[in-house]
């Protein structure tokens, strides 16, 4: 069965889906990069943020949050399960992030070695290397309608 996306707002979120979000959430930043960090920042309940869910067979494999910064989108907490990946599944999330966008200027910290992924999308280095939670990111951006190149 070929997986799914679906976007939904905190509202749609029923109680099952929103405890497989935030243990995914934890299971991968939290448990396998060791990076303890405030995930119920507030930022989910905001009226227009976006989870881009992955699905399949019935089951979370991976999510993304967008965030409107007024000034820009923001991409975040950008996962894929560890049992998921390698099969391409990060690009089906921002397939969809990236289509939500358009029009608007895009952000992201990206982790360090995962620039090029998202350079693939139009993002571009933006700022100095910085480190949040214990592993290196880099600012990004993609400009308003920047193409993607792959």
């Amino acid at each position: 069965m070929r997986p799914t996306t679906r976007v939904v707002g905190f509202d749609d979120l029923d109680t099952r889906l929103s405890y497989d979000l935030w243990r995914l959430r934890q299971q991968v930043f939290v448990v396998e990069q060791g990076s303890p960090y405030p995930d119920l920042d507030g930022r989910d309940l905001e009226p227009a943020t976006r989870h881009v869910l992955l699905e399949e067979e019935g089951t979370l494999v991976g999510c993304l949050r967008l965030v409107d910064d007024g000034d820009a989108w923001r991409i975040g907490r950008v996962v894929v399960a560890a049992q998921a990946r390698g099969r391409g599944l990060a690009r089906l999330l921002m397939d969809e992030a990236v289509a939500r966008c358009a029009g608007r200027e895009v952000r992201l910290d990206a982790q360090t070695g995962l620039t090029a992924f998202y350079e693939a999308y139009g993002f571009e280095v933006s700022g100095p290397e910085f480190v949040e939670d214990g592993v290196a990111h880099v600012p990004m951006t993609r400009r308003t309608g920047g193409p993607r190149t792959d």
